[in-house]
């Protein structure tokens, strides 16, 4: 029993938890669209676009601005220093392209310090490999893989702790529904008992629900989750969703005002999360082909 409340009689000033917290749940600054929201662990993010709207590449600009150091060798870059676990159910993510944005933010805080134009070629090589061994990948060929991973992803995280020193910052999925298509295929399939659930989409999106909803129970994380949609008005620009009220609320914050968002949500995924007392509060964000552009290479 003296044990279980030993922690109350430990003294800490508010200097000290302040310093703490600050520690072990930094904030990050992160890029458009994102930045519209006040994002802290814990928080899902949903990004939906259609193909060509650039959400593997938001994706990536959040990643490098986790996984770059605060200050190093005295130049300032204003990261967190701190590891990414990217999972990648499209399968056809480029590390050429994290490797090139990552080269082109460290060679151009280096001018900014220098003050002149030096060679493009020229960075830090040590930082862009301490970089690179921050951003953890793993790639899933279908949805049973995907769950195989989220269940196992307790035992790698705190691996993953232990060798980094800090723990994992953010989990990202690209895309949340890749494999959409594939279970809906899915023949009915019941097991002959009512304590089972028949094998179905919706058995699938709610495990996969529940994983993520322990997971982020052991290790809280800022999950962000790319989604592909169709959209209805391919005039539209940019939408930004935040999930405040009981229900989901779809409401786009906008110059002319609340809008029903143009696209049409063809995954359950955002249900079964709004109906989870775990999602409850949480935040989407969709983006079109003009927030792809807002965010520079």
């Amino acid at each position: 029993m003296a044990s279980a409340f030993s922690w109350i009689k430990v003294d800490e000033t508010a200097k000290a938890a302040l310093a703490r917290i600050l520690t072990e749940r930094p904030s990050v600054v992160l890029p458009p669209p994102l930045h519209r929201l006040a994002l802290r662990v814990g928080n899902v993010v949903e990004i939906v676009g259609p193909s060509p709207s650039a959400k593997t590449l938001i994706l990536i600009q959040t990643a490098i601005n986790c996984i770059l150091p605060k200050e190093w060798k005295g130049v300032q870059y204003g990261g967190l220093e701190r590891p990414v676990l990217f999972v990648d159910l499209d399968c056809r993510f480029d590390v050429l392209s994290l490797s090139r944005a990552l080269e082109r933010r460290v060679t151009g805080a280096n001018r900014v310090r220098s003050g002149v134009k030096g060679n493009e070629n020229e960075y830090d090589k040590e930082l862009f490999v301490a970089c690179m061994n921050r951003f953890l990948y793993t790639r899933c060929y279908n949805s049973f893989e995907f769950l195989a991973t989220l269940k196992t992803l307790p035992y790698r995280l705190q691996k993953e702790k232990e060798k980094q020193g800090s723990a994992v910052y953010m989990l990202m999925i690209d895309s949340i529904g890749a494999f959409y298509w594939m279970d809906r295929a899915l023949p009915s399939s019941s097991t002959g008992s009512n304590i089972r659930k028949s094998l179905s989409l919706q058995t699938v999106v709610e495990s996969i629900v529940q994983e993520i909803q322990r997971l982020l129970l052991v290790h809280p994380m800022l999950v962000l989750a790319a989604k592909s949609a169709a959209f209805g008005d391919k005039q539209s620009t940019s939408h930004v969703i935040r999930n405040s009220g009981k229900r989901f609320d779809e409401k786009v914050l906008d110059s002319g005002g609340p809008k029903k968002p143009s696209y049409r949500d063809y995954m359950p995924w955002g249900k079964q999360a709004s109906d989870s007392p775990f999602f409850y509060d949480r935040m989407a964000v969709a983006t079109t082909e003009v927030l792809g552009q807002i965010c520079s290479k």
